[in-house]
């Protein structure tokens, strides 16, 4: 048996996010030459691709199978196959499956093509009017409340940040972040994007849980969330909120006034700012 001239294409498809009209003239340009495409549920890839008139042969690459069932696409690839990875919805391999597919053709020395479309990532930090600059995709949150918590902790940031979150969990998470950081931060809930009921808000975070509930269509659908950037604060204030956490640190069970009136003289940052944060770290300890 011959070898092949040359190895397949792996093409990386975003698809529409909801409005099937904004599939890319790229994207369907490709679906429909394509040898086989790996759909994350066929079923749901059906009506796109039914729509345009696409009869590439379609096989299932989800989150359970996406190891099992990638042997045989890098087989179709090596044989000079052109294979085109699409999600149920934007971009794969964001929140989706197709990372570990790509990683492989990568690892396989063959080509891998980005064909750029929608994004719900992209689509709702273009809505929120939050400042140009770098920005963190987090994707979903931890479902315990505990593990959620602990996350949070890790997105105190200067930079806004964009989380995915379903309907059943939508009122915990707004909970938590307000819980978290209700008082300097803003949000916007981005909910159904791109669909019949799409809607977008941007309110201070502590609103948030009472615009949610106002009504209870507000629950449905799928979320983004854009939390907004940590406001600026002076050089004395973060100096002195990290003199605080070594002192906290450093001798377990110091009374939290003690600590952050040594952490104030030190650094020059309010007193009763830094109690507050020490009294703050202290209950995310108790609860946790």
């Amino acid at each position: 048996m011959t070898e092949p001239l040359s190895t397949g294409r792996l093409f990386v498809v975003a698809t529409p996010i909801g409005n099937l009209a904004d599939l890319g003239a790229r994207a369907l340009e490709t679906l429909a030459q394509v040898d086989l495409i790996a759909c994350e549920d066929t079923r749901t890839s059906r009506t796109l691709l039914a729509r345009h008139n696409i009869r590439a042969r379609t096989v299932a690459l989800h989150q359970h199978n996406e190891r099992a069932a990638s042997g045989a696409l890098l087989a179709a690839l090596a044989g000079g196959r052109d294979v085109a990875i699409i999600s149920d919805a934007g971009t794969p391999g964001l929140s989706d499956p197709g990372a570990w597919l790509v990683a492989a053709a990568h690892a396989a020395g063959l080509r891998v093509v980005p064909i750029p479309g929608p994004s719900a990532v992209t689509a709702a930090l273009s809505a929120s009017g939050f400042v140009a600059g770098p920005w963190l995709f987090a994707g979903f949150l931890p479902a315990s409340a505990a593990a959620r918590r602990r996350a949070l902790d890790e997105f105190d940031l200067p930079w806004p940040v964009v989380f995915f979150e379903a309907p059943h969990r939508i009122r915990a998470t707004i909970d938590a972040l307000n819980e978290r950081y209700g008082g300097e931060r803003e949000l916007l809930i981005a909910r159904e994007l791109t669909k019949i009921f799409e809607e977008l808000v941007r309110l201070p975070l502590a609103e948030a849980a009472d615009w949610l509930a106002a009504d209870t269509n507000r629950q449905r659908g799928e979320f983004v969330l854009v939390l907004g950037p940590r406001p600026r604060r002076d050089t004395s204030q973060a100096a002195g909120e990290r003199v605080l956490e070594l002192l906290l640190e450093a001798v377990p069970g110091m009374p939290a006034r003690d600590a952050a009136r040594l952490a104030a003289r030190i650094s020059g940052a309010p007193r009763n700012t830094l109690y507050a944060r020490a009294l703050e770290r202290a209950g995310r300890q108790k609860s946790g």
